[in-house]
């Protein structure tokens, strides 16, 4: 048989042991409260009822031999039942606490405005209730507190947890005593917000008794805030707003409304928690009015969000609240309809009133508002805005989304209105209104201004009516024969309505780009290609184009919508089908002169295209005339083409284009004397160019107008400086010496001087050689020469070296090889180094040629001092072989020491560096590569360009192998004379 002691209690056996503490316990009411080992420790606090001390080191002591026995003991109860009174399931854990109560209890008595002994005195009863503290770690102390938000997230993070617990229902009078003792403290001490905090904390225990958790934790956390001040409210706050989301309903909507009354930092983290509630009961149509209100406040710049969200980003959550919840927030078609009317009465009714309204009336300076609504002020001064039921929060009525959407979004994110349609739309769609939403689409479509914002509204368009079609399809299975068939019919009208939309993609692309651009000419014409073959839309687009685009502001080539128009009434419509109208076509030319083009040449394309539809139509008469009227001179000739102030009417009769085109005509159509006038003109506005007048010129001498022909050449190089008039001369000395050859010889000879008086070198050069031509020919070879002496003085310093090569060659045929000498001489003294030493070799050759051999070496050595043997191997290539022909052993050795000697000069590092660089560029590597010289000339010269350039005095020619290059000259006999004398290189000759 079980003991009793093992038998399950019931609840009434449970509740019968408590109150514990209540009243509080005596020794009179509890026998065991003393112990004869606590006489000692009464007799003294009688003796000390005032000394602190006295009571702290009792109650200290009391509490450690209770922790110290209370691991020892061993509930008798059943485990069930003792998890019921968790820290107090033992009889000594009673006894305990009555004992602890009476000491601090009489304590209290001397010390009643103790903070530390009513703090320990309430962590005491707080543990033999609530159970065993878990104590969390953290990383170190608050040295502030944060913002709302985050210490929302703190605090939820840091509530106090305990184990155990003593029931709330068994332990309901324990509980009450408990709750009586804070009560009593905050009496006492009712400042101090720690033991407010631990007051509070109880209400979050799992096992608080119902009847403490609901009304009493609202009226405490209540008195709290009025108790303490308001510096200190935030902290209380913080536990109120998580304890009212632990309850939800009502009473965390109460709560959060009292304190974003205050601070509206939390509003976010309150609309979420609307719509995700505890209780399942979502609040959606004051969420949205919540978020609605943020967006206003943060596009006004009155509210910032702690999540760090834009205003459109707070705007996108309240769309999508709108969304998910569209029968809750927002408004039927019918209401929605209603409201807008009434809003455009208002806003009609606002306008109006701004119209007529007149400057205030105003008393010592003081403004009187004589109307309009109240203006309320808040605490900080400020005017607050009317009163708004859509930002009202406690008003019932719901939201007309679209007007929010067109105020709110549309008016204000105008680079966002794709997402705003497409938000709409969806709102709509999920109220099952699809021609609603379909509505919405045409009019996004309608009025968006970017590719992105229409690729948005399209796509989403798209997918509506995909998803629409699928699922009349899917549905269609289900039902009868006679419901299927209407819903077949529907479901074709569906798929027609969507290959119509996607017809009209590239149209409504069209039309987007000529919102956002009313003047770009090149959308306009991609319009008109789209039309295709359909005239009446054709000729629409380009009526509405011309109408709409303003000519200042249009992109390039406006003046091609006047003339493709044109050409469309012309060739009878895009097809071409249609009779030809000459008429319309020329009303629409007419019309585009008098556009004022932002440039001339934009109008004299319109004259232009005017007279070749009448030459096309073989009016002759009539394209001279319309280019009469384009080119009218007025009387004030004076104006500036590039002035961009004046019309482009007024300036068109200096437009080169419509003269060009004029002239043109004239000569193909016209009379030699309407041409030549038309030239003239173009003379006297002085605004011809070098191919007018080439062209003038030509003209004249087509027509057998020679004289004429030359005079307009004159002209030209009168008004041209070079380098144009270079081309002009060029032109009109040939014509002139080809039409009269040497018979008018001192004219021509004026001709090229004039010509040359002015000419820069650089240009001059075919001048003097047509010039000494000229003489060649028809006049004296000694006047050619003199004009080919005068071209290598004047002509450019790159030209020079060729002008002397032809000098020389006519000096040679002329007068013989001996008459250059003076040329050459004076050609090495003007041309630079590089060329030097060519024009040396030439020289050489010639001296050669004339058997002066002397000379001819006079002139390589002088020409040696240009010639880096590194950079220029060709002439000492020329040297060696000249001096193997004509030279003797001294000639060769004297030779091979001016190389040396040049190398030394230029065997600096950079100098090196530049030879090796140009010796690679010119691929003069390639006569080292080969090991076998062809001669014993050449070994000997590779010796010497090995060998050191500085030469010892103690080495003699009795050493043929102290200096490699004292080299045997090819000519000499391989086995010499061993008592033959060598001459060193070092002796003077």
């Amino acid at each position: 048989m079980p003991s009793v002691a093992a038998k399950m209690p019931s609840v009434e056996q449970l509740q019968s042991l408590f109150p514990l503490t209540s009243p509080i316990p005596t020794p009179d009411s509890v026998p065991d409260l003393i112990t004869p080992k606590d006489l000692y420790r009464e007799e003294n606090l009688l003796r000390n009822p005032q000394s602190f001390q006295a009571w702290w080191s009792a109650i200290h002591t009391t509490r450690e031999a209770y922790v110290a026995q209370n691991k020892l003991e061993r509930s008798d109860l059943p485990e069930s039942s003792a998890a019921l009174l968790g820290p107090l399931a033992t009889p000594f854990a009673r006894i305990s606490l009555q004992r602890l109560t009476y000491l601090y209890e009489s304590a209290l008595v001397q010390f009643p405005n103790s903070f530390k002994l009513w703090k320990s005195y309430l962590t005491m009863r707080m543990s033999f209730v609530l159970g065993k503290q878990i104590l969390k770690k953290r990383a170190g102390g608050r040295k502030k507190f944060p913002e709302m938000k985050d210490a929302l997230v703190e605090e939820r993070e840091d509530l106090e947890q305990w184990e155990g617990g003593l029931n709330g229902t068994i332990g309901w009078e324990e509980w009450k005593c408990l709750i009586a003792a804070f009560e009593r403290a905050l009496m006492w001490l009712p400042n101090l917000p720690r033991l407010w905090l631990m007051y509070l904390s109880i209400f979050f225990h799992s096992s608080c008794p119902p009847f403490i958790s609901f009304s009493h934790v609202r009226h405490t956390f209540d008195r709290a805030l009025r108790t303490l001040p308001p510096s200190l409210h935030s902290r209380i706050w913080v536990r109120y707003l998580l304890w009212a989301e632990s309850r939800g309903g009502l009473t965390l909507v109460t709560v959060y409304r009292r304190y974003i009354t205050v601070d509206p930092s939390v509003t976010e983290n309150f609309t979420h928690l609307l719509l995700h509630p505890i209780d399942g009961k979502a609040r959606p149509l004051e969420a949205a009015k919540l978020l609605l209100s943020l967006a206003r406040k943060a596009a006004k710049g009155d509210y910032q969000s702690p999540e760090g969200k834009s205003p459109y980003q707070l705007l996108e959550d309240w769309i999508e609240v709108v969304e998910k919840f569209s029968d809750d927030v927002g408004l039927d078609v019918e209401d929605t309809e209603k409201s807008n009317a009434a809003g455009a009465e208002a806003d009609a009714r606002e306008a109006e009133k701004k119209a007529a309204e007149e400057e205030p009336a105003s008393v010592d300076g003081n403004l009187i508002r004589v109307a309009g609504p109240a203006i309320t002020v808040d605490a900080e001064g400020k005017a607050q805005p009317p009163y708004d039921e859509d930002v009202d929060y406690l008003s019932p009525r719901k939201l007309n989304i679209e007007r929010i959407i067109e105020k709110d979004g549309l008016v204000v994110y105008k680079d966002q209105a794709g997402q705003l349609w497409t938000g709409l739309a969806t709102y709509w769609i999920k109220r099952a209104e699809f021609d609603r939403a379909k509505n919405t689409f045409e009019k996004g479509l309608a009025s968006v201004l970017t590719i992105r914002d229409f690729t948005q509204i399209f796509d989403a368009y798209a997918e509506f009516e995909e998803s629409l079609i699928s699922a009349m399809m899917e549905g269609l299975e289900e039902e009868d024969e006679e419901e299927a068939a209407e819903t077949e019919k529907e479901l074709d009208v569906k798929m027609k309505q969507f290959e119509d939309l996607m017809d009209r993609r590239p149209f409504l692309i069209n039309s987007v780009l000529i919102r956002r651009n009313p003047n770009d000419v090149q959308e306009w014409e991609k319009l008109v290609a789209l039309w295709g073959e359909n005239d009446e839309k054709v000729a629409e687009t380009y009526t509405q184009a011309l109408e709409t685009i303003n000519p200042r502001k249009a992109t390039a080539n406006l003046h091609r919508l006047y003339v493709n128009f044109a050409k469309y009434y012309e060739e009878g419509g895009t097809s071409g089908q249609a009779e030809a109208d000459l008429d319309n076509a020329r009303k629409i030319l007419e019309k585009g002169t008098k556009i004022n083009f932002k440039a001339v040449e934009d109008l004299a394309e319109v004259w232009c295209e005017w007279a070749e539809l009448e030459i096309r139509h073989d009016n002759y008469d009539e394209a001279i005339r319309v280019m009469q009227r384009a080119a009218a001179i007025p009387k004030n000739t004076k104006i500036n083409y590039h002035d961009h102030s004046l019309s482009a009417q007024t300036r068109l009769f200096k437009s080169l284009k419509l003269w060009s085109f004029y002239v043109d005509l004239e000569e193909s159509i016209g009379t030699v004397e309407t041409t030549k006038m038309v030239y003239d003109k173009i003379f006297d506005l002085r605004i011809a160019n070098a191919q007018i007048i080439v062209n003038y010129a030509a003209f004249l001498e087509e027509n057998n107008y020679f004289e004429e022909s030359f005079k307009v050449y004159d002209r030209g190089v009168e008004l041209f400086t070079f380098p144009v008039s270079f081309e002009i001369w060029n032109i009109y000395l040939a014509k002139f010496v080809k039409r009269f050859g040497g018979s008018k010889l001192e004219r021509a000879r004026d001709l090229f001087e004039q010509a040359l008086e002015k000419c820069p070198p650089k240009s001059c050069k075919p001048i003097f050689l047509m010039y000494a031509k000229l003489e060649e020919e028809y006049g004296l070879a000694k006047r050619a020469m003199s004009i080919y002496d005068r071209a290598t003085q004047v002509v450019a310093d790159e030209d020079r070296f060729e002008m002397f090569t032809i000098y020389i060659a006519k000096a040679t045929a002329n007068y013989g090889l001996p008459a250059t000498r003076p040329i050459y001489e004076r050609a090495l003294e003007v041309l630079p180094d590089r060329q030097t030493a060519e024009m040396c070799l030439r020289f050489a050759a010639l001296e050669r040629k004339l058997g002066e051999i002397d000379r001819a070496r006079a002139i390589y050595a002088h020409a040696s001092q240009f010639c880096d043997p590194r950079v220029n191997p060709q002439f000492w290539s020329e040297w060696n072989a000249f001096e193997y022909e004509t030279g003797s052993e001294d000639t060769f050795r004297e030779m091979l020491r001016i190389k040396r000697s040049v190398q030394a000069q230029f065997n600096t590092e950079a100098s090196y560096i530049a030879a090796q660089t140009m010796a690679a560029r010119q691929g003069t590597r390639q006569a080292d590569a080969s090991e076998d010289a062809p001669d014993a000339m050449t070994a000997a010269e590779r010796e010497a360009g090995n060998a050191p350039s500085f030469v010892a005095a103690t080495q003699t020619a009795l050493n043929p192998k102290a200096d490699d290059s004292n080299a045997t000259p090819p000519a000499a006999d391989s086995t010499a004379n061993a008592d033959e004398i060598h001459i060193s290189d070092d002796e003077d000759l």
